[in-house]
């Protein structure tokens, strides 16, 4: 069975008539608005200075062990399956721009070479001063010390030249006392005679007695020296002018020789 309704022309709507320029000012409206945020989201991240180098990723895995549960009977165990961790991104550190060298001025190169070859030579010279000063220090060493051996071996030459010397008068002084005592020694002396009162109180004892021999060889000025006792003053006098002596001869002269000495002993025997 077929039915046909025919639609009531006042109750369809209007048709409107979309235009072109609303559909392309919306469009327009759009690409301003995406130009527009894109803009500030380059404005308020944009950065002059290096983003600083991101902290290493560091990858973890962790082991989780499960206690064994007791299998089932005639049950299989299954392996434990461990996750791999996801890989950590790779961060490429920026690469910081190569200096730039500065142009050098020839100028300043070539003063800065003549400083350093002036101050080479300073050096230079500075050491060929220290080396003559050490030279110069270890020769005038050198000439103290020969002149400190030279200043001993003099020494030593006038100790032994001085000794030599010493040696020779003191020979010289020996033979000479011989020769003075052979000149002046006693002809005729005899012994004095003992006091009768030192005999009687058995009195001893020495007396010396000093003279002079004159050229003729006699004695002169006898005197007693102290020490001697008074009884034996007299007869060692009387005895010391009895004494006779051969004279002293100087360049075949005879002479007087002053200070002789002669102690007598009185013993009692």
């Amino acid at each position: 069975m077929t039915s046909m309704s025919m639609a009531n022309p006042a109750l369809v709507l209007p048709r409107v008539d979309h235009s072109g320029f609303w559909r392309n000012s919306l469009a327009a409206a759009l690409a301003v608005a995406l130009h527009g945020l894109v803009l500030g989201l380059l404005v308020h991240t944009w950065s002059v200075a290096p983003p600083p180098p991101a902290a290493a990723a560091v990858l973890r895995t962790q082991l989780v062990m499960l206690p064994p549960a007791p299998p089932p009977p005639a049950a299989v165990p299954l392996p434990a399956v461990v996750e791999p961790a996801p890989p950590a991104p790779v961060v490429t550190a920026p690469v910081p721009p190569a200096p730039v060298k500065p142009a050098v001025d020839p100028q300043i190169q070539a003063r800065k070479l003549e400083q350093a070859t002036l101050a080479r030579k300073r050096v230079e010279e500075q050491r060929t001063r220290e080396v003559e000063q050490q030279r110069q220090r270890v020769a005038q060493e050198q000439r103290t010390r020969e002149a400190e051996q030279q200043r001993l071996a003099q020494q030593q030459a006038d100790q032994a030249q001085r000794a030599d010397l010493a040696r020779q008068a003191a020979e010289r002084a020996r033979q000479q006392a011989a020769a003075d005592s052979r000149q002046y020694l006693p002809l005729s002396k005899e012994a004095p005679d003992y006091p009768q009162r030192a005999l009687d109180k058995n009195i001893e004892g020495d007396c010396s007695v000093e003279y002079t021999v004159n050229p003729q060889g006699k004695v002169e000025n006898p005197r007693v020296l102290d020490g001697c006792h008074p009884l034996f003053m007299r007869p060692s006098l009387a005895a010391a002018n009895t004494f006779r002596y051969q004279p002293r001869l100087v360049d075949g002269r005879a002479v007087a020789v002053p200070a002789v000495r002669n102690t007598f002993h009185y013993r009692i025997k």
